[in-house]
């Protein structure tokens, strides 16, 4: 069969250095090498000719259905382990009936922050996530309190998993060559199993902050409130309130959601 054209529509950037595939397939043995895989976006296949040679389950999602068939016939050994679908849409808790898994893959720079909210939305069935985004997106992802590339992604992943920045992939490996750098990545959970706040309150205000991310605390968290839930006097004189989002780590971040939380 003939190869597969990459497809502008679908972000997709085909890797074709070997080495770097099989580097990146390398990334799901630590630490838990007898999970389940789940690799998004396999295109040709090219990590997933290492990943099917694991003693491990593996399963593939691709959304292009020239891939898919490409897959089909050239990894007869997958037999109905290929899934024609969009990755966004899917139940996960149906991929393994239930069971946790690792999630790897080639992801598409323009949806892999809904893919990693979505890993989010599932981290009970998701202990570690690997794979290649780009690489302002992995400087993000692991940045600390008190750098400017420290964000939304930063504090929402890091409550819930340590990120490791692995390795760099320059743009002259892929075909077609993105514009920008690549960076491989790996996100295995914490101990973390409660944040002492209300989680979806935790997300609205870490986005609130972040989204005036050069304002002070007192002026973007007025968003939060409304008439019916206005901010109780004295409220934004709180030494916290002359702080920026990005000078503040994820246990401030609980605690500053806790007092919000407490005017609803």
């Amino acid at each position: 069969m003939k190869q597969v054209r990459p497809k502008k529509n679908l972000g997709q950037h085909f890797l074709t250095d070997l080495s770097i595939a099989k580097r990146i397939a390398d990334t799901v043995d630590e630490p838990f090498a007898e999970l389940p895989v789940l690799e998004v976006g396999p295109g040709m296949g090219v990590m997933t000719q290492y990943l099917v040679e694991k003693p491990r389950p593996l399963k593939v999602v691709e959304i292009d259905r020239e891939s898919v068939a490409y897959l089909r016939e050239n990894f007869p050994r997958l037999n109905n382990n290929i899934i024609g679908g969009d990755f966004l849409r899917m139940d996960l808790h149906e991929v393994f009936e239930g069971q946790q898994f690792i999630l790897t893959g080639n992801y598409p720079y323009d949806i892999s922050s809904q893919i990693f909210f979505k890993m989010l939305d599932n981290k009970d069935l998701i202990p570690c996530c690997t794979g290649m985004i780009q690489h302002e997106v992995a400087v993000r992802m692991a940045s600390q309190p008190g750098n400017k590339q420290y964000g939304i992604l930063s504090v929402l992943i890091q409550a819930w998993y340590n990120v490791e920045y692995l390795f760099t992939v320059e743009p002259s490996v892929f075909n077609p060559p993105p514009k920008v750098q690549s960076a491989v990545i790996r996100m295995t959970r914490n101990a973390v199993t409660d944040l002492g706040c209300d989680e979806q309150l935790f997300r609205r205000v870490v986005k609130a902050t972040f989204n005036q991310r050069r304002k002070m605390l007192r002026v973007s968290l007025r968003q939060i409130f409304d008439a019916a839930h206005p901010a109780p006097e004295g409220f934004f004189e709180d030494s916290m309130m002359t702080r920026r989002p990005e000078q503040l780590s994820i246990p401030e971040f609980v605690e500053l959601t806790n007092k919000v939380a407490a005017v609803f």
